[in-house]
């Protein structure tokens, strides 16, 4: 099953504000399963410590090009070999016109020079600089030479100003190396997941929901989109960031999401039901408040429809992937529902090890029988998912 363990990023940090932000991406590299070796400018030495760095990728931290814990003194040559991808961010304009114009004069700048895998550059710098005709020439450069720019993104700056220039967040960018590096398994497939809770409402102000996060639908989207796949997300309400590259529609009830299913699915290839969809609604839910008078009050629900079997009843139903959530006998319970909305592959978790966590175990039935995926970050078995679902859905189209 695809996996990022065993790859390799060097992380260049150059001297900007967004420097802080390099810190998160240390965490969210390693999360996604990469080993990250951190390379910074001096100037990025002025705005964090090489020791943060050190300490978050558990690897030594390099900035001195004639630095002798490298064999030969050719940091800039041993660095970069065997690794998957050179990441620069944040990358100031300055160092944008460095490596734009093959200048070499540090160990990062160098390193790029030297390296013999992709360059990714996540911008980083004031508006007027951003815009000016050098820099935008600089980036043309660069991209006419292969590498792969991120953002800038738009929003309020250091310096007090608002505009292009912010650097993307750590989490769009370790999705965008981890799609860079991840096989196409599903490329030209359209994937359609859903994720999160759904809020059945009382009255105006209150309702039944769940203690879904939405955090594995969400990487199952990440992943999907990752390995290829044009992705389109259903999320209950969450707070979650919407995945690189994915398109996002926002329900808020079962039925909301029953109804953005039944829009979509009939251009889908892959069906994947990570919701936790409510299985009833309020009948009649009140328009007001319903103001507290010390009585005992009383619900009438009705039974919310059953998404996934409905998708899998279909006619020429898509690859459908079921997930259940079980609280006891999770292998008994779990084969019970695949057999019974007739899904060709289910994932079974307890739920008391799961909801709102950010690792997960999960157990995989399908005809073959059970696939057990050890407890990982949900980014990774994300991944691990997705690479089973490729496979079954290439043997079943065969």
């Amino acid at each position: 099953m695809a996996d990022n363990s065993g790859r390799n990023v060097v992380l260049g940090v150059t001297g900007g504000i967004a420097a802080y932000k390099a810190a998160e991406l240390t965490r969210e590299l390693i999360r996604n399963g990469f080993s990250v070796q951190v390379v910074m400018t001096d100037a990025a030495r002025g705005f964090i410590t090489p020791e943060t760095f050190q300490a978050l990728s558990a690897n030594p931290v390099f900035s001195d090009i004639w630095d002798t814990r490298v064999r030969d003194n050719m940091a800039h040559i041993e660095l970069s070999r065997g690794k998957d991808a050179v990441v620069v961010a944040p990358a100031t304009a300055d160092f944008i016109a460095k490596i734009a114009h093959g200048l070499a004069d540090d160990l990062l700048s160098a390193l790029c020079l030297a390296r013999a895998c992709p360059l990714i550059v996540a911008p980083a710098m004031n508006r007027e600089m951003w815009d000016h005709p050098a820099t935008r020439r600089n980036i043309d450069q660069l991209i006419r030479d292969g590498v792969v720019i991120l953002g800038p993104a738009s929003g309020d700056q250091a310096c007090g100003e608002v505009g292009m220039g912010r650097m993307v967040e750590a989490l769009e960018i370790a999705d965008a190396v981890a799609a860079l590096l991840t096989p196409k398994m599903l490329r030209g497939t359209r994937v359609l997941v859903t994720a999160g809770p759904t809020f059945e409402a009382i009255d105006a102000v209150r309702g039944i929901t769940n203690q879904s996060s939405g955090k594995m639908g969400y990487a199952v989207a990440r992943a999907a989109r990752g390995a290829g796949a044009s992705v389109t997300l259903i999320s209950g309400p969450t707070s979650l960031a919407t995945p690189l590259g994915v398109q996002r529609i926002d329900v808020l009830s079962a039925r909301d999401m029953f109804h953005a299913v039944k829009k979509h699915v009939a251009s889908t290839d892959i069906f994947i039901s990570v919701a936790a969809v409510g299985d009833y609604h309020v009948v009649n839910p009140r328009t007001q408040k319903i103001k507290r008078d010390g009585r005992n009050l009383k619900l009438e629900l009705a039974p919310n429809p059953d998404i996934l079997g409905w998708v899998a009843g279909r006619p020429r139903p898509p690859f459908c992937v079921g997930f259940a959530a079980e609280s006891e006998k999770l292998r008994e319970h779990a084969e019970a529902k695949r057999r019974a909305k007739r899904v060709p592959l289910l994932a079974a978790n307890l739920v008391q090890r799961a909801i709102g966590a950010d690792d997960n175990e999960i157990l995989l039935l399908d005809d073959e029988g059970s696939h057990k995926l050890a407890r990982a970050p949900k980014e990774k078995i994300a991944r691990q998912l997705i690479a089973h679902v490729a496979r079954l859905y290439k043997e079943r189209k065969r």
